[in-house]
């Protein structure tokens, strides 16, 4: 799990050595400062410790993989800039087609094939021609979404049909990425906007710091991310009235207020950290779907197309794995064959050795006749 601020070890993010003449430190920096060139000494003398222990020829070796590894990491370097250009390029393609689907499924425009359509089919059904754009769109495609559909509730479901769109940005300090959620105006909360904001140590990785979530101002009796739970009083009570209790309930609106890394996480102990790290990666697992599977591809799993695709490799992945268990079980025919004919061997060979007559006074029976097992019942 990563510490707060990034931590003091590999990922601390280094000091500008140069800047110390003219910045004053406060002591919380000071002290960060201090830690980061101790644990860096640390490295060092261990690397030093370990190298010298090596003969000087291997060290000599090592040095000069060492010296490979850091141009390997040079042009890693610039792989990971031109990756981060690429995308901003191809991001700023998507934002005009992006844009047209907004409108065609907000009704703000109609589509092309539609306008084309002769005026007498266009009138054909009024009902349907009364409908703006594309109803339950980011709904129905988010519930045929695997990974999504766990996350929400039939409860929801009426909050998230004002559901207008979902974009997505990179930030860059500190860097992660944002995910926008806009709604219509609706009867269960008053934002228009419900963002989350993902803070990462090592984007490439990744490695999350935390996340952070919108407030959400619920309408009075509509938090969705609650249930009110009411129990009748005892007989004999003097309080005729029932009693109300609030429990927060499973909720995709809970994505907002996602888990938090404590300030002090080291006295944390060991199943908690453990339970913390699993509720950081799930929420993670969630915004990587909208980002790099949803908002790309929304038509897809509005339609199904994109489930059908999904089940298409699930099904190759299983035939492999079938593939590989069907070659482990001829390979385990082979060696029962083997064994039998072994075995087939063995008693035939024991039966020409028997003398016809039986066993003389005082000697000592065979291991056929003391009941020894068979080789596969060795091996059970």
């Amino acid at each position: 799990m990563a510490n707060k601020n990034g931590g003091s070890g590999e990922n601390a993010a280094p000091f500008n050595m140069a800047e110390l003449g003219t910045a004053v430190l406060s002591e919380e920096d000071r002290a960060e400062l201090v830690d980061v060139i101790k644990n860096k000494l640390q490295n060092l003398a261990g690397q030093s410790e370990f190298l010298e222990s090596l003969s000087p020829v291997v060290r000599k070796r090592v040095t000069s993989l060492q010296e490979i590894q850091s141009q390997h990491d040079e042009l890693e370097a610039k792989f990971f800039e031109e990756r981060a250009a690429l995308e901003a390029k191809y991001q700023k393609l998507y934002e005009p087609l992006y844009s047209k689907r907004y409108e065609i499924v907000n009704g703000v425009v109609e589509a092309e094939s539609v306008k084309s359509e002769p005026a007498e089919e266009n009138a054909a059904d009024d009902k349907a021609a009364e409908v703006k754009g594309v109803p339950d769109f980011w709904l129905t495609a988010m519930k045929n979404n695997e990974v999504l559909a766990e996350e929400i509730s039939e409860r929801d479901e009426g909050a998230l049909k004002y559901l207008k769109d979902i974009k997505w940005a990179r930030i860059d300090n500190p860097k992660g990425f944002k995910l926008e959620f806009f709604f219509e105006t609706n009867p269960y909360f008053k934002n228009s906007v419900l963002t989350k904001t993902y803070h990462m140590i090592d984007e490439d990785e990744p490695i999350l710091e935390r996340a952070i979530g919108t407030e959400i101002e619920w309408y009075p009796g509509k938090i969705l991310t609650q249930k009110v739970l009411k129990k009748k009083p005892k007989k004999g009570s003097k309080n005729a009235k029932p009693i109300t209790k609030t429990e927060d309930c499973e909720s995709f609106f809970n994505f907002f207020n996602p888990p938090q890394v404590p300030d002090d996480d080291e006295d944390m102990d060991e199943d908690t950290a453990e339970q913390l790290q699993n509720l950081m990666e799930q929420d993670y697992d969630i915004g990587s779907t909208v980002r790099d599977k949803i908002i790309p591809h929304a038509v897809s799993w509005f339609t199904g197309e994109a489930v059908q695709a999904e089940d298409f490799e699930d099904i190759e992945g299983d035939e492999d794995d079938e593939d590989e268990g069907d070659e482990d079980e001829d390979e385990e025919d082979e060696e029962d064959e083997d064994e039998d004919e072994d075995e087939d061997e063995e008693e035939e060979n024991k039966s020409k050795k028997k003398p016809a007559s039986g066993r003389k006074s005082g000697a000592q029976p065979s291991a056929a006749q003391q009941g020894e097992r068979p080789p596969e019942c060795k091996q059970q």
